[in-house]
């Protein structure tokens, strides 16, 4: 089942787990967003820039830690998604807290590991 997610953070750098997840999600037939501060491009897919209004979003995958995370808050709560993906240094306890007041599911693991073992 393909589930649209926005991922947070992205970046062109190969390197980056924001990279390595937006082809994995791609490779598991994901419909993968890249959201980051600079535009560029991960195996053909644009990063957006700006935070742009993104439809019947599933999931997002979040690879900005929680200092940086601040000024994404309103972003990902208008995006109404299905669930919140905290990856490993990305966890929040307060802004976990509010994504399920508003019943939105927050989960914290490693999206790589989710679908390398077939769970995302």
């Amino acid at each position: 089942m393909n589930k649209k997610t926005v991922i947070i953070g992205a970046s062109e750098n190969p390197e980056r787990y924001a990279y390595k997840a937006t082809l994995a999600l791609q490779k598991h037939g994901h419909d993968a967003i890249p959201v980051g501060l600079r535009s560029g491009n991960i195996n053909g897919i644009e990063i957006i820039k700006e935070k742009a209004t993104i439809n019947d979003v599933d999931t997002v995958t979040l690879y900005v830690g929680p200092q940086n995370q601040e000024s994404w808050k309103e972003y990902v709560i208008n995006l109404k998604p299905k669930r919140v993906i905290f990856n490993p240094g990305t966890e929040n306890p307060e802004f976990e807290a509010e994504l399920q007041k508003r019943g939105i599911e927050t989960i914290e693991a490693c999206t790589l590991v989710m679908l390398s073992i077939g769970n995302y």
